[in-house]
């Protein structure tokens, strides 16, 4: 059964956010909140976590896994950054941006995209999920909510915790936050590709 946890939105108590930190880092899988959508989320290195995350949405091995990331320092230990794409990544973090780039070592091999070697990073614009990243000192990794089937990812905690109860860990819950996942842009050919048009605004990289 799942544990259920009630955030304040503006203003995260320490105390829940230290006792989801500690699950994450014990191996649980959870559902967070994010500036687009909450998300399933575990543990960089849990294999596990990955495995049930793929089983809940029925992923195939192509699937572009998220690191969601603090900030742009850690996101720079994972993903190779070039000057041109840095001042464009800059501009547009933190907020509903996924981007897709070539990976780093320190990104474990089960996460790369087969062929192009690359993975999905991001830095939230939303205070509970920088709470928990604050507190885990290290990225989440991550995927939107999106469940088999479904056009529309869900939206309410209680709702998530009652479909999700056996499948998930804990339920972290800090209102709605929209149906609209991120913008997917790929910079791993150099140029911006808009894989996907979500949340965040396209018009810079068109």
């Amino acid at each position: 059964m799942a544990k259920y946890f009630d955030v304040h939105p503006d203003n995260p108590q320490p105390r829940t956010i230290g006792q989801v930190a500690d699950s994450i880092r014990d191996g649980a899988l959870v559902v967070y909140p994010t500036d687009s959508c909450f998300a399933l989320g575990c543990r960089l290195g849990s294999r596990d976590g990955m495995e049930r995350i793929r089983a809940i949405r029925q992923l195939d091995e192509r699937h572009h896994f998220t690191l969601v990331c603090r900030d742009f320092a850690q996101l720079g230990q994972f993903v190779h950054v070039d000057k041109d794409v840095f001042r464009a990544i800059k501009a547009s973090t933190p907020g509903s941006y996924t981007f897709i780039l070539p990976a780093t070592r320190e990104v474990p091999r089960k996460l790369l995209h087969p062929k192009k070697k690359t993975v999905g990073v991001r830095i939230p614009d939303h205070v509970v999920a920088q709470a928990l990243l604050a507190e885990l000192g290290e990225p989440l990794l991550s995927s939107t909510l999106l469940l088999p089937g479904e056009e529309e990812p869900l939206t309410q905690g209680w709702e998530i915790k009652e479909r999700l109860d056996h499948v998930v860990d804990a339920v972290v819950d800090s209102g709605d936050c929209g149906t609209e996942p991120t913008t997917v842009i790929d910079f791993s050919g150099g140029e911006p590709e808009i894989v996907r048009k979500g949340a965040g605004d396209t018009s810079r990289f068109e």
